[in-house]
């Protein structure tokens, strides 16, 4: 009798670790990505919710130092042409370029709209989607949600690169 009560005693031990391990992976991956949705969301939210910014389209004649910048040409109600806004990232801008933009409230930050911009907003979130999708994998054993995280990632990412071309 002694030897079957120790045997269930490790095999609760056991199940309990598991359970740990998965619970602890479980809210990690989903820490992992809610700073993704968070990191994403501060530009995010200026490209998705366009109701009431000033939208328009940015002539790049310079860049430097990580930004870009030229005059800004209103294409919406109330707002106003501006001799030069900046955009922040460089990523896929070129001198010379016309691009769509929408502004950042009180500010002379622009940033690219459309569906290039709207990807390119949620970047971090697919970064975070592929980091969760191995800790998935690697801590909760769950290789299909792994392979939807990751999948999801790898595709945001991808179509994110291949808009702002």
């Amino acid at each position: 009798m002694p030897a079957t009560a120790s045997r269930s005693a490790v095999q609760a031990s056991v199940s309990a670790l598991r359970f740990g391990r998965v619970a602890v992976m479980g809210a990690l991956a989903a820490l992992i990505v809610f700073a993704g949705v968070w990191g994403s969301w501060g530009n995010a939210q200026h490209v998705l919710l366009t109701k009431g910014r000033e939208q328009g389209t940015v002539r790049v004649t310079a860049c430097a130092d990580g930004t870009c910048s030229g005059p800004f040409t209103p294409s919406s109600a109330g707002a106003r042409a501006r001799a030069r806004v900046r955009l922040a990232e460089t990523v896929a801008v070129r001198r010379g370029g016309t691009y769509d933009v929408v502004l950042k409230p009180g500010g002379s930050d622009a940033l690219r709209s459309g569906p290039a911009g709207i990807l390119y907003a949620w970047v971090p979130l697919g970064g975070a989607l592929l980091l969760a999708s191995v800790v998935v994998a690697g801590g909760m054993r769950l290789t299909r949600v792994a392979w939807g995280l990751g999948l999801s990632g790898i595709g945001l990412l991808t179509a994110a690169f291949v808009a702002v071309q």
